[in-house]
């Protein structure tokens, strides 16, 4: 899915490409900055490592981007590991043991950590100590080590996943939006001159739209119209050539792909607009429960096109008027 805002394979090369190395490279998201500025001021003052941070918010905003930012900023090296890839209390245990002093170390998708993990880890972040059980059973004994005073940086599109313990050990918790439309088209500028594909402004504005107002989706399009301007022979991506690519590729111009478009349909045709359960829809659209949660619905909620109630998910007035659709909510038909 072209403009998904879950990482992909291709994307982890363009994104090293394309990420920010300071404050001033990265557009949007002022307020999360402004308060990221102060805190690392603030530390640098008091020769310290920052507090602990947590950065939650949908996929694509920069999570992982703003970590290595802190990084920089801090004059600190990082170290970057997710929740699933650390299986084994010995996995967190030599990743802290090789950190150094003022290290960073940063988790993404921090809210799938095993729980015996987590355990593992409150003493880590409390008292900078790590508790390792030897032996089993009644002669098991518990042996203390001292850690370095690192900064652990955890990243998560699932805040209400992750444990209050675990939360409230977070000095500092910051909420990513979704980009507005004037950052997007600045972020596609600055892009567009690494990768070396000139962009008119009116081009940069077409990508801006159907980027889902998500720097990750914003760059994926951008390889893919430079990749259709280049076949066309033109040396700059332009608005014509930027819907061209797009009518290709089947995005609209809010940025909906037709699974999009299937969710909504399936809704409003098959369950009359809704509310209807979300386990319904993913049988409905053959799409997995947590697909649909994590891809698709975050933007739809954003741009207004879908609604939760206790009774399950509704599509709107707007989502009606985008697929051409007339409802009469007084007869309760479609026509």
């Amino acid at each position: 899915m072209i403009t998904s805002s879950i990482e992909q394979s291709d994307d982890t090369k363009l994104d090293i490409t394309l990420r920010p190395q300071s404050f001033g490279e990265y557009f949007g998201q002022a307020k999360t900055k402004k308060n990221l500025r102060i805190l690392i001021d603030a530390a640098k003052k008091r020769k310290e490592p920052i507090e602990h941070v947590l950065l939650y918010g949908p996929a694509g905003l920069g999570k992982t981007t703003l970590a290595h930012i802190i990084a920089n900023e801090m004059g600190a090296n990082i170290r970057v590991t997710s929740g699933p890839a650390i299986e084994k209390v010995g996995d967190l245990g030599s990743i802290l043991t090789n950190l150094g002093d003022g290290d960073i170390l940063f988790i993404d998708e921090i809210h799938r950590l095993n729980k015996l993990i987590e355990e593992v880890l409150y003493p880590a972040m409390e008292d900078f100590k790590l508790d390792i059980i030897i032996g089993k059973g009644p002669s098991a004994k518990t042996l203390q080590l001292d850690l370095p005073r690192f900064t652990l940086i955890g990243a998560t599109t699932r805040l209400g996943a992750i444990s209050s313990p675990l939360r409230n050990r977070f000095g500092v918790i910051n909420r990513l939006d979704f980009y507005e439309p004037d950052e997007i088209e600045s972020i596609v500028h600055r892009s567009s001159k690494i990768l070396s594909a000139p962009i008119d402004s009116a081009g940069a504005k077409t990508v801006s739209k159907s980027s889902r107002r998500t720097p990750r989706v914003a760059n994926r399009l951008l390889k893919r119209v430079r990749d259709f301007t280049q076949v066309n022979d033109s040396d700059t991506i332009t608005e014509e050539l930027c819907r061209a690519a797009f009518a290709n590729l089947e995005i609209d111009e809010l940025g909906l792909e037709p699974t999009d478009r299937q969710i909504l349909r399936t809704i409003i045709e098959k369950f009359n607009g809704g509310p209807v359960g979300i386990s319904a829809i993913a049988a409905a659209t053959s799409e997995e429960i947590e697909t649909i949660e994590d891809v698709y619905e975050p933007y739809l909620l954003q741009i207004g096109f879908l609604t939760r109630t206790p009774r399950g998910r509704m599509a709107t007035e707007a989502a009606y008027k985008h697929l051409n659709i007339k409802y009469d909510k007084e007869q309760d038909k479609l026509f």
